[in-house]
């Protein structure tokens, strides 16, 4: 990859994943008072809906830079007549872009993700005060609470989302001058409502890691072990339980999916 084209992905993929992050940042909320133990009143209810946004704000730009980066870089090396350069393999390629992104990703997105949730769920304290009381209950490794739970619920969603986009680029690529504008839309519209069907499908493993990030130390669920808290949230809550917060995470991957990677190519192409 060269370097204009690693310093446009670096932009606009942070570009966009804060427009995405801050403007449906309320939803965010919402879901995580609807997963945490306690239940959405005890959490806070709809007081406070923006506790938390300092840590998204300082984390998103760095997050989303970092996966466009290594997804670029990637699908640049594997494209460039290596194994899966051939038409036919592409989206084998795509899909190991993505997986490798969101891992890469995640090394920024848990610690911000750890002190926005548990700010989300207890209104009265800041972003600051969290940080500092994690660091010294938990150390740095506190902050990584949760690292495996929130990759097994981001990969399968981009497995499924970004090999489509990549279709839907070539196929509007190829459309006519009049065709191209509908043709964007259209394929938004699509990436939106399979990214939509992938966030209701993964809402468990989301349960799962709201619930370890928030957990106390030293508890079960602090542990880690998804099956043993995905069962704890099954004796409790049942089925309403596991798809808790649902729909505001259906609404805020649908919505920010179509705004998200809309930005990201507006912003690349501009930038190139």
């Amino acid at each position: 990859m060269e370097r204009r084209e690693f310093v446009a992905s670096l932009v606009a993929g942070g570009c966009a994943g804060m427009c995405v992050d801050l403007t449906l940042f309320p939803l965010d909320t919402i879901k995580t008072r609807l997963q945490s133990q306690q239940g959405f009143y005890k959490a806070g209810g709809f007081r406070g809906i923006y506790a938390g946004v300092p840590s998204a704000a300082v984390g998103s730009f760095p997050n989303a830079a970092a996966f466009f980066v290594t997804y670029d870089c990637t699908k640049s090396l594997l494209g460039a007549g290596g194994p899966l350069a051939a038409p036919h393999v592409a989206p084998v390629a795509h899909m190991l872009a993505a997986s490798l992104g969101e891992i890469v990703a995640c090394l920024i997105r848990v610690p911000t993700e750890v002190v926005k949730q548990r700010t989300q769920a207890s209104p009265s304290s800041t972003s600051y005060q969290m940080l500092v009381t994690t660091l010294r209950e938990e150390g740095v490794r506190g902050l990584y609470r949760g690292y495996a739970s929130t990759a097994l619920r981001e990969i399968p969603f981009s497995l499924v989302q970004f090999p489509l986009w990549e279709y839907l680029k070539v196929r509007v690529g190829s459309a006519g001058r009049e065709e191209l504008l509908c043709s964007r839309f259209a394929n938004c519209v699509c990436v939106s409502v399979v990214g939509a069907v992938a966030a209701f499908v993964t809402t468990p493993l989301d349960v799962a890691k709201t619930r370890i990030m928030l957990a106390k130390a030293g508890t079960t669920t602090a542990g880690g072990n998804i099956p043993l808290v995905l069962y704890d949230v099954w004796k409790s809550r049942g089925l309403t339980g596991l798809f808790a917060g649902s729909i505001p995470r259906v609404t805020f991957i649908s919505l920010g999916g179509f705004i998200f990677l809309g930005a990201y190519e507006k912003a690349r192409r501009t930038l190139l």
